[in-house]
């Protein structure tokens, strides 16, 4: 079954000046407030397209390793995932950087490394930024 997923931007006034609200239309979940000083200077109360994108790669790259490493024979007790994605203003989106701390146990250190690796370049999100450097940092805790 094809699912999609919905979410709209209500922006006024111009780039600098203005600001906007994205609203996540298919759960309801949030509607949240974005400008451009906040994407381009950072802001602790305001989002921006970067935080969203973080979050969808941080959530897709966990479900993804969470299932491969259940189907290797090593299911997770809990997986810690922090997407980090740089924006330079004047170039883009520049990368995209997980930060990932799990509990797996019975699995090997070459394996949990093997396995983060391999599910950073399946998941759909990873695959959709493939145009932008995907790092990772895996530890076991």
């Amino acid at each position: 079954m094809t699912v999609t997923s919905e979410a709209t931007t209500v922006w006024n006034g111009t780039l600098f000046e203005g600001s906007g609200t994205v609203s996540l239309d298919t759960s309801t979940a949030a509607s949240l407030p974005v400008n451009w000083k906040a994407r381009s200077e950072g802001s602790d109360s305001v989002t921006t397209p970067e935080e969203l994108l973080g979050a969808a790669h941080a959530s897709c790259f966990t479900m993804q390793f969470s299932n491969m490493l259940t189907e290797a024979g090593s299911p997770p007790e809990s997986i810690q995932t922090t997407a980090a994605v740089t924006f330079q203003p004047g170039t883009g989106i520049t990368g995209s950087h997980l930060l990932v701390s799990a509990t797996v146990p019975g699995i090997s250190e070459d394996d949990f490394e093997r396995i983060a690796n391999e599910a950073k370049a399946t998941c759909p999100v990873s695959q959709a930024l493939a145009g932008i450097p995907l790092t990772i940092e895996a530890s076991l805790a």
